[in-house]
């Protein structure tokens, strides 16, 4: 029990427990390796990726960013949260103002986890740093999602709650988060619109909340939604609203090529009025600077 009790007070509310692995668990994935170093770097790497964030530029429109991968059984979310990030950082100016929350054992002496508590003092930090009058912050979200609208955490053998989209709103909104991007790329992930639509808020999802996503197996290099929006529609626009028309149509087309048999999963979208003013800014801004 030693691990666990050395981590428990910093990675709260994860659970932690040592059951024996379910067999399928097991079988799928050998799990994280809770070694000291794994153990002693996790805390570190949190503090040392929002410490390097950096400040605003002045009389600019500044885009902050946070990636969430948190099912560690398969590696297609920690490659969609890299493009991600890799596209924000390229077109939209996020070098030195994204964080990557990742649960993958490649990564667990290189990136924060992608638990709760972590995404929670990601947000409230980065609200610390950034203009809020001014800046967006983005965040990606990439599992495995429910019809009941959870998003899956897969970090066995720590036991991590899911997160939902009640909990993200709660928690930009006690940041004081005014402008706000939500990608959420998971089946039902149209279940997460309502919930956090507002003014100030543009919401893209994967999915509708009736349909399955597609391209998060294992074998998946990247999910349909990853690929179709932030390696092929945002690489020809800087509008988040083009490029989700465009991906729509490439993802509607690919699905049909690969057989989905349950449907179009039929991508969202919901805009506020003021953050579409917001946006429109930012993509005059970086079309402007190229």
């Amino acid at each position: 029990m030693s691990v666990p009790l050395a981590v428990s007070g910093w990675l709260a509310p994860v659970v932690f427990w040592w059951p024996e692995a379910p067999a399928d668990v097991e079988a799928a994935h050998a799990g994280l390796a809770l070694t000291d170093e794994v153990v002693a770097a996790q805390p570190q790497l949190l503090d040392d990726a929002l410490a390097a964030l950096q400040p605003p530029h002045p009389n600019r429109v500044n885009v902050y960013g946070l990636t969430y991968a948190p099912y560690a059984a398969e590696d297609v979310f920690m490659r969609e949260s890299a493009v991600v990030a890799r596209t924000m950082r390229e077109r939209f100016g996020a070098n030195g103002r994204m964080v990557e929350l990742v649960v993958n054992p490649a990564t667990t002496t290189t990136l924060p986890w992608a638990t709760p508590l972590n995404l929670r003092k990601a947000i409230a930090h980065v609200a610390t740093v950034m203009d809020r009058e001014r800046d967006v912050l983005f965040v990606h979200l990439t599992s495995h999602g429910g019809a009941d609208g959870k998003l899956a955490s897969n970090t066995w053998p720590l036991k991590t709650e899911p997160m939902t989209p009640e909990l993200l709103k709660r928690w930009l909104d006690e940041a004081g988060v005014r402008w706000r991007v939500i990608s959420v790329s998971a089946c039902y992930s149209g279940s997460w619109i309502a919930p956090l639509a507002g003014d100030g808020t543009l919401v893209m999802t994967a999915a509708d909340a009736d349909h399955t996503s597609y391209g998060c197996g294992r074998r998946s290099e990247l999910t349909f939604f990853g690929r179709a929006m932030y390696e092929d529609a945002l690489r020809e626009t800087w509008s988040f609203t083009e490029a989700h028309a465009a991906a729509r149509k490439l993802i509607e087309v690919r699905e049909k090529e690969a057989g989905k048999s349950d449907g179009y999963s039929n991508p969202q979208i919901s805009e506020g009025a003021g953050i579409r003013d917001v946006l429109q800014r930012l993509h005059e801004q970086q079309r402007g600077a190229r």
